[in-house]
């Protein structure tokens, strides 16, 4: 069922809050079920919540999975759409199309089986199923309910040759690969660091500054696990160990590795890594920042009181063609599916 009016392609027509906010700055969205004419409705399958919103959901549970499934199911209750309020960070999900309104944009068919390229925080959802057979132990999320897509969503229809979840993680994290490989190509065959190297944001982003022409690419994780799987992996030409949260010590390894990084890119689910960053990376150099866990103020004075001259990004998780690349890069480079794969 459609409803007549017209709606806005932002979604502000959505908002329930008493002044006039976009959907992601707002704290409820309405969730009829009934859609504006630019607008789809999708059947949902799964949810793929962000890394560091289910961290902090697993903090303060105390890893109890019946607690973080409850936390979740009132966080979309309570707002109508999926955002931690802790974090501010949501995650993304795959479906199946329900109803397509007649001034959609999108260029959705019924039935397409796709996942959504914007973010849970501004996505209105309603879950029917209490999220019955979902353990609470993964940030993939198994959930019968529906969502809204707006006439200025993104969403890409599901490939055939790679299975679903795997999907759904590569295209979680789809805006980082693509704008780390533009930034590559703005620079001479540059030094490329990653923080965060063996995640799924960090792996893809290590082949894709390679794929962009890197002239070394260091990948900065905080175990000898991580650095056993990333070197099997063959994606970055230096490995090395680190508590990105200590300054020094990611700056010295950094170093040791052939640095300082002419850009360096933060993967991290965890705060405080904003000043090792911004130490790691030389001169003129670019900081890109794809944790939901950073404090951009932090960052900001961060590099202001080191008197660091470096240009600083907000990865917004958009870049035309992200999906497509993220999906290339999988299926090119056999070390991103194989770190993909092997995660828990």
């Amino acid at each position: 069922m459609r409803l007549e009016q017209s709606g806005d392609p932002t979604g502000v027509h959505r908002v329930l809050d008493e002044r006039v906010v976009l959907p992601q700055a707002a704290e409820r969205l309405d969730t009829r079920r009934e859609i504006w004419p630019d607008e789809v409705r999708v059947r949902v399958e799964r949810l793929n919540l962000d890394a560091a919103s289910f961290r902090q959901l697993e903090r303060t549970h105390d890893r109890d999975p019946a607690a973080i499934r409850q936390a979740v199911l009132d966080i979309v209750a309570t707002r109508g759409k999926m955002q931690n309020p802790e974090t501010g960070s949501g995650g993304m999900l795959i479906g199946v199309v329900d109803e397509v309104g007649p001034d959609s944009p999108l260029g959705l068919e019924v039935g397409q089986r796709i996942a959504t390229l914007v973010s849970l925080t501004l996505t209105p959802l309603v879950i029917e199923d209490g999220l019955a057979t979902w353990d609470g132990t993964h940030e993939q999320v198994p959930a019968n309910g529906y969502a809204i897509l707006f006439g200025r969503s993104i969403a890409a229809v599901l490939p055939d040759d790679i299975p679903d979840e795997l999907a759904l993680a590569v295209m979680d994290v789809c805006g980082a690969p693509a704008l780390t490989s533009r930034v590559v190509g703005e620079y001479a065959a540059p030094t490329v660091a990653v923080i965060g190297g063996g995640g799924k944001s960090g792996s893809l982003s290590l082949a894709a500054a390679a794929h962009a022409g890197a002239r070394r690419t260091i990948g900065v994780v905080p175990t000898e696990t991580e650095a056993a799987r990333l070197k099997q992996a063959g994606l970055a030409d230096e490995v090395v160990i680190a508590d990105a949260r200590d300054p020094l010590a990611l700056r010295q390894c950094v170093m040791s590795a052939g640095g300082p990084a002419d850009i360096t890119v933060v993967c991290v689910d965890v705060p405080g890594c904003e000043g090792g960053a911004i130490l790691a990376t030389a001169d003129r150099g670019t900081v890109i920042f794809f944790s939901m866990a950073t404090s951009f103020s932090g960052a900001a004075l961060g590099a202001e009181g080191l008197a660091a001259d470096v240009t600083m990004l907000v990865g917004n998780g958009y870049a035309p063609g992200h999906a497509a690349l993220a999906l290339d890069l999988l299926r090119s480079r056999p070390g991103v599916r194989e770190l993909f794969e092997g995660r828990p």
